[in-house]
């Protein structure tokens, strides 16, 4: 990715602010930040559902000796071995989300004179930032589910080990 000045994007911005939009640029404009900040919060919240799995996933290996879910890395290692694992999609989820967080409504302003051109790049660069987000935020809820769903199989087979 080339680097991209901010003072042609500044630029481009005071062209715009310099002939006063219509009310409907406005509100559109206001449309797609209510959306990005919608998903920023989703994303947000996202990172710390996934920051308690992992807390939750870790707990057969930091558990006490004894506890009804700790796990003896020499006597067991297949179970912990299978516990890290599902400790992956979780992590994975968590890249995925801060991905679509370093996300920005970047937009090149170079060499445009015409303010309605700055205001329609401006729209396309809102409109593909929340794509993106969007479609990182669904990844990162099914990497979520699936590590959801091995953890809840790992308890069980630990549970089932030390019950048999």
């Amino acid at each position: 990715m080339a680097f991209s000045s901010f003072r042609s994007r500044l630029r481009a911005f005071q062209a715009m602010r310099g002939d006063p939009p219509d009310p409907a640029f406005v509100t559109d404009l206001e449309w797609l930040e209510n959306r990005d900040l919608d998903l920023s919060i989703r994303l947000g919240a996202m990172l710390a559902f996934n920051a308690l799995l992992i807390t939750v996933g870790t707990h057969p290996i930091s558990a006490s000796p004894g506890a009804p879910l700790s796990l003896d890395a020499p006597s067991q290692p297949g179970l912990v071995l299978v516990s890290l694992v599902g400790l992956v999609p979780l992590v994975v989820s968590c890249v995925l989300a801060l991905r679509a967080l370093m996300v920005g409504e970047e937009f090149d302003g170079e060499g445009i004179e015409d303010d309605q051109m700055a205001r329609q790049r401006l729209f396309a660069a809102f409109v593909h930032s929340i794509d993106v987000q969007a479609r990182f935020l669904g990844l990162a809820i099914r990497w979520t589910l699936a590590g959801a769903g091995l953890t809840a199989l790992v308890w069980g087979a630990i549970l089932a080990d030390k019950m048999g």
